[in-house]
């Protein structure tokens, strides 16, 4: 018998529990759980198809997301912890007898294999991140990772509306929500700076940055075997009236810089 099910049976007022706690999910889960075809519990196996099935659809559509923009994990990573965690869910679900040879009933926890899913996911995901100095990229793919997986537990557990609510939610995030976050940081601009690597300029740096109306911040260093060392930073510009050549010439006029310029700007 299907878990849910089994829940019912704590409730003692049966039309109440309908009313609060059942979804449309588990009573599909449930009608096909009862279907036979002999004595053979052919529904198990169509919910678990429709299961796996609907995973690979949402799971795929994030992961197609991801491989067009480039994201290092694409789209056959994303199906894979999707539908690995869909099984995993399911066999939680299916891969234990309720009743012993002798009739006895028998317990386990569903969510236990869930929950180990959960951490083992995360440190997936972490595996997507790259850390460089104080920047960190990755992150979104990390966290799409995740969402997968989670998605793919909602599918094995059953839980269909819920999932394809949740892709949903998810694909809007990832594409409108990205031109949200290009208007609030339109003024974010990444500077290059090459110095000879011998002159301490980094004060000198800030100070100008004051007076053009600048905030820096994610500052990262790279040398080279000929002793110049290149320096990279994000600046935001208060000032909209800031012209940005003119802060750039003001850099390069501090003793030590090589050179200034944009390697990405922002407009």
């Amino acid at each position: 018998t299907f878990p849910f099910s089994e829940n019912r049976l704590s409730f003692s007022n049966e039309k109440l529990y309908n009313m609060c706690m059942t979804t449309i999910d588990q009573v599909l889960a449930e009608k096909l759980n009862g279907f036979y075809i002999n004595e053979w519990p052919i529904g198990n196996l169509i919910l678990c198809v429709i299961a796996l099935s609907l995973c690979v659809l949402l799971c795929g559509i994030i992961g197609l997301e991801r491989e067009k923009r480039g994201r290092s994990a694409g789209l056959r990573t994303h199906l894979l912890v999707g539908v690995g965690s869909c099984l995993v869910m399911i066999i939680s679900i299916y891969g234990f007898p309720l009743y012993s040879p002798d009739g006895t009933k028998l317990t386990h926890d569903i969510a236990r294999l869930a929950a180990q899913v959960v951490t083992g996911v995360g440190f997936l995901g972490a595996g997507a991140i790259i850390h460089r100095n104080s920047t960190a990229k990755g992150l979104t793919t990390a966290a799409t990772i995740w969402m997968v997986m989670a998605i793919g537990i909602a599918c094995g557990s059953f839980n269909f509306f819920l999932a394809i609510i949740t892709t949903l939610l998810i694909l809007i995030v990832l594409t409108l929500f990205i031109k949200i976050e290009n208007k609030v940081s339109k003024n974010h601009t990444v500077v290059l700076i090459k110095t000879d690597g011998k002159t301490a300029v980094l004060k000198k740096i800030h100070e100008v940055a004051e007076q053009f109306g600048y905030e820096l911040s994610n500052f990262d260093a790279q040398t080279f075997e000929n002793g110049e060392l290149d320096l990279t930073f994000s600046a935001l510009i208060f000032d909209k009236e800031t012209k940005a050549d003119k802060f750039l010439e003001a850099l390069e006029e501090i003793d030590g810089i090589i050179s200034a310029s944009f390697l990405l700007m922002k407009k």
